[in-house]
């Protein structure tokens, strides 16, 4: 193997750059020539392919976003798309490639890997929803972002002696919503995961208040059945009867961007190397991740088509923490 392509899909996550760097330093360290995919699976369709040396990814560690651009594509979900990005590959001299995203582009690795073409996955969204690695890039920077955001809001929510809702990003997984919850010291959380209706969380805010509380925080998941529009169109239709209003905070897609913390830093350098190491050992077709705070590699096959699952002691540690 003498070439070999990196790209990077699907949402992006803090720490994909400090990924892609990784990838190329140790690529070219191994005696690899190395290429960038641009746009995802979409360039990878229309071949769309730079080489990179150790100085075009200088400077990019601490850059949120992917330099490389990311970009979802309807034609590689089918044969004929997959068939036209593995001919685009093997006419660049191209011999094997390292994906660098969650759920849907591990999905797109496996079907490479399964027509024949060398793969590596690396394990990157902030969701932390991906089988085959404890904690995922992107996690950790998305967290504190969650966290200052209902740490600047516990100032005003105390000074007014106000409730409000914080929504994380989350539409399948209410991993960040639960971890943001527990350690802000939320007064309720609501995720996908374990149904909770408006009128557990008045309950709640109502409880919080009467204990002596001066403020009162909810952290939602936007995929949640009750998410903030929903729980604060609710409040506000019942507001004379509960007693109090709920103000909306939605953090969105500044919990994908910024500088990544030193955690995904170098987690996705650790998993940018080894994905290479994977690649010239002749491991494909496997998904690099962490495990006990060890690299290891889990087959694509037992990654897709699979969601991690939200442990409930955590739910419940929420729930008791609460009071």
């Amino acid at each position: 193997m003498k070439r070999i392509a990196v790209l990077t899909s699907g949402g992006d996550a803090p720490g994909m750059n400090a990924a892609i760097r990784a990838v190329v330093r140790t690529g070219l360290d191994k005696g690899f020539e190395v290429f960038g995919v641009r746009h995802g699976f979409a360039g990878l369709i229309a071949g769309s392919f730079v080489p990179l040396g150790a100085r075009d990814v200088g400077g990019i560690m601490q850059r949120g976003g992917t330099i490389l651009g990311s970009a979802r594509s309807a034609e590689f979900r089918t044969e004929p798309g997959q068939a036209k990005a593995i001919r685009q590959l093997k006419q660049s001299g191209i011999e094997g490639l390292v994906v660098i995203g969650g759920n849907g582009s591990q999905t797109g690795s496996h079907a490479l890997a399964e027509a024949g073409f060398p793969v590596v996955g690396v394990a990157s969204t902030i969701d932390n929803d991906l089988c085959g690695s404890e904690i995922t890039i992107g996690v950790d920077t998305a967290l504190n972002i969650a966290l200052e955001t209902i740490d600047r809001l516990k100032v005003t929510a105390s000074s007014h002696q106000r409730a409000f809702i914080v929504e994380t990003m989350g539409r399948g997984s209410g991993y960040l919503a639960l971890m943001a919850g527990i350690a802000g010291g939320a007064e309720a959380v609501v995720i996908p995961e374990f149904e909770v209706g408006p009128e557990q969380v008045a309950a709640e805010i109502r409880r919080a208040y009467d204990r002596g509380k001066p403020h009162a925080i909810v952290v939602v998941a936007e995929g949640a059945k009750w998410n903030a529009e929903a729980l604060a169109h609710y409040v506000s239709e019942h507001e004379a009867r509960l007693g109090f209003a709920l103000r909306v905070t939605i953090i969105g897609y500044m919990q994908r961007g910024g500088a990544p913390t030193f955690q995904d830093r170098m987690l996705a350098t650790r998993f940018g190397a080894a994905a290479v190491e994977q690649m010239a050992a002749g491991n494909y077709g496997v998904l690099v991740g962490l495990s006990r705070g060890e690299i290891i590699s889990t087959p694509l096959s037992e990654v897709v088509g699979r969601v991690k699952p939200i442990d409930p002691a955590l739910f419940e540690l929420a729930r008791v923490l609460s009071k």
